[in-house]
């Protein structure tokens, strides 16, 4: 096996990114106090090419070298737009007619393994390091996805579980593709 230069790749450039067709897919990442994970999530979104990212709070937006450091350059290539409220962020979705589900361990939220994803567009809400996604934005989604989890912690990395349920959402989008 040959490993693949960067070349070899054929990635797209910046402004090939911004003209190519998107996922119908939006994270919002509310309250996300690591400019680290936020970035990390900034390079997912590029990865999987998303329609975009919603920040909302507290969360760090660009310019910045921290979130540089992990988006190594996605940030420049995902549109992204910050509201200081979740709430008119969820309100926007809901007016372009997104489905928004949040990523959360609530009563009733449906295992990532028994998800099927809708025909449309759809909105993932990612909350706290520590908090998890506050309730009264709970209350305004659609519905809860949770992550099944085995082990003797009851929480993943933002990022990691950003990263899973963007892997899920394009991983059926593209069998319904087919």
């Amino acid at each position: 096996m040959h490993k693949l230069s960067v070349l070899e790749m054929h990635r797209l450039s910046v402004e090939a990114f911004k003209e190519a067709p998107k996922l119908p897919l939006v994270m919002v990442l509310d309250d996300i106090r690591s400019v680290y994970n936020v970035g990390s999530i900034f390079r997912t979104a590029d990865a999987f090419r998303l329609n975009g990212l919603m920040l909302c709070g507290i969360t760090g937006c660009p310019p910045s070298v921290e979130i540089h450091k992990t988006a190594l350059g996605a940030e420049d290539a995902v549109a992204w737009k910050y509201y200081k409220e979740p709430l008119d962020a969820i309100h926007q979705l809901h007016a372009e007619g997104y489905t928004i589900l949040a990523v959360e361990q609530v009563e009733g939220s449906t295992m990532l393994t028994d998800w099927h994803i809708a025909d449309g567009k759809v909105a993932l809400v990612m909350g706290n390091e520590v908090k998890g996604v506050r309730q009264e934005v709970v209350d305004a989604c659609d519905g809860c996805l949770e992550i099944p989890q085995y082990g003797t912690k009851h929480s993943l990395n933002v990022s990691c579980t950003a990263s899973i349920v963007m892997w899920e959402y394009l991983r059926q989008h593209m069998e319904q593709k087919k």
